[in-house]
């Protein structure tokens, strides 16, 4: 899996964890939405993430936000757009920490992504050597001004008249 951050390949410095697998010693572990209220008792860990479905409640979520470092939203088409609407959401209800969309996602979505809340877009190799790291740089750039808010490039085009900044 690739990782794109800024319109760049990083490296990814979490572990998602499989139910079975036990929790390792230390380091930074990404669990499933069952797994998380345990996960959550262990101190060991240092940083602490947890992955869920584009169909989440994020109010099931908000209880556990002051102790997440990282939420993983699935996004298993690029068709499917829910994932984007649960980022949103989840940045409405106060999470600050880092929000991650894992799937089949394209360059064409990265301001999209962006816009919503996302910080960071995980996607499978074979789509990392399709689109490469130019088009997601390049797809980062592609509007410098947008109405919509979080979009890269600052603020949007209404919060720039509301300052009377050109």
């Amino acid at each position: 899996m690739a990782l794109v951050s800024d319109g760049a390949f990083i490296a990814d410095e979490w572990r998602r964890l499989a139910d079975e697998e036990s929790l390792p010693g230390s380091g930074k572990v990404i669990v499933s939405l069952g797994r998380l209220p345990a996960a959550l008792e262990d101190a060991r860990l240092t940083a602490l993430g947890v992955y869920v479905a584009n169909t989440t409640d994020p109010k099931a979520l908000a209880p556990y936000f002051s102790r997440l470092a990282l939420i993983d939203i699935a996004f298993p088409a690029f068709t499917d757009g829910r994932g984007f609407s649960l980022a949103r959401l989840l940045r409405r209800e106060g999470f600050a920490g880092e929000l991650r969309a894992s799937g089949r996602l394209t360059p064409d979505q990265y301001l999209h992504a962006i816009g919503g809340g996302f910080d960071t877009i995980e996607i499978p190799d074979e789509l990392a050597a399709h689109h490469g790291e130019a088009n997601w740089a390049k797809a980062r750039q592609a509007r410098s001004l947008s109405y919509q808010r979080g979009v890269a490039g600052g603020a949007s085009i209404l919060e720039r008249r509301r300052k009377g900044v050109a």
